[in-house]
């Protein structure tokens, strides 16, 4: 038989890795008495470890969620996965302000670690790039994302304030009456390019919305529990890319059209993102690709700075036309003399 204290390590770990575990069986894993087993089930209580009886007719015990965070046991694949996910966190903040806490939460785990593990956390080192911006990235607020988390879960109608994207300076406008809440069905909390936002049924405008959750402000209390609709294509992500593409429920461009480029398929193909290059000869390819508006498509095709021939569809070489007005004007806007 192990000592007590290796018996209640044993303990710990096998209740941390399943729901219920009934009375026989652990005290088989163990290789002790079903008395035995009670009398470490009560050291674990000691040191603060809320065990719970389940009662049944085999009996057994669960480990339940305490008032206070008890120390945990992790295997090496779980300790390392852990930092991993800890060490990115600090770095980067996830979109939500936690790199201060996530370095802290590290040195800790790290402190106790064996120099095996450690080792290997050591040796990897990530660091984060940010985005050239005009201002500094806006931080969703970790209590907002809790509570946004927390109404997802509990299928709540959320009540909240939304700050537009551009705040209007209000020194030289009058003041307007200040806008009713939001009132949404939370459908799910995403997370897009270091961003964190809420898919969620509008009550107000009766359909889909995407929400940034770093400009919510919820309300309190939450309202009534809905029965969740069925989101279009079933699939938040393709959603939610869908969206940002311009289009509703598809995760493809609104607009897609193929030119002809005078380039080989092989400068092409680095710079084509998710469109498809065919090779038509050593300095010839085929590009389909798609866009949010068919100027905007237009315009990416001359990003490849070439000769083109549009292949379709008609409204590309509209758009392309529009663009040649535009470009000409700007042009002879230029060469005027100031």
């Amino acid at each position: 038989m192990q000592k007590t204290s290796a018996r209640l390590l044993s303990l710990l770990s096998l209740l941390q890795a399943r729901r219920d575990w009934p009375g026989a069986v652990l005290a088989e894993r163990l290789d002790v008495s079903p008395r035995t087993l009670r009398r470490d089930v009560d050291r674990l209580r000691e040191l603060g470890y809320p065990v719970r009886a389940v009662m049944g007719p085999d009996g057994g015990y669960r480990l339940d969620a305490g008032t206070q965070l008890p120390p945990l046991l992790f295997d090496d694949e779980q300790a390392v996965a852990l930092a991993v996910a800890l060490r990115t966190a600090a770095a980067t903040g996830a979109g939500a302000g936690i790199e201060d806490g996530a370095a802290r939460a590290l040195a800790t785990l790290r402190q106790v670690m064996p120099a095996r593990l450690r080792h290997r956390i050591d040796a990897l080192q990530v660091t984060s790039v940010a985005r050239p911006a005009p201002r500094p990235e806006p931080q969703a607020d970790t209590g907002v994302l809790m509570a946004l988390s927390a109404a997802v879960q509990a299928r709540e109608v959320l009540r909240f304030d939304h700050a537009p994207a551009h705040p209007v300076d209000t020194a030289d406008t009058v003041p307007e009456a200040v806008p009713p809440p939001r009132r949404v069905e939370p459908h799910h909390l995403v997370t897009r390019g270091g961003r964190w936002y809420l898919v969620a049924w509008d009550l107000d405008r009766e359909d889909w919305r995407v929400f940034r959750a770093d400009r919510i402000t919820p309300r309190t209390p939450t309202g009534p529990r809905f029965t969740p609709r069925e989101l279009p294509g079933k699939d938040v992500a393709a959603f939610l890319t869908g969206r940002f593409r311009g289009s509703d429920g598809s995760a493809d461009w609104a607009c897609r059209g193929t030119a002809v480029l005078h380039l080989p398929a092989s400068a092409v193909s680095p710079h084509a993102a998710d469109g498809t290059v065919e090779e038509l000869g050593p300095h010839r390819c085929r590009l389909t690709t798609g866009s949010w508006s068919w100027p905007s498509l237009a315009a990416a095709f001359c990003l490849y700075d070439t000769d083109i021939e549009v292949v379709g569809p008609p409204a590309l070489k509209e758009a392309f036309a529009g663009l040649a007005v535009r470009c000409a004007g700007a042009a002879a806007e230029r060469s005027r003399p100031r």
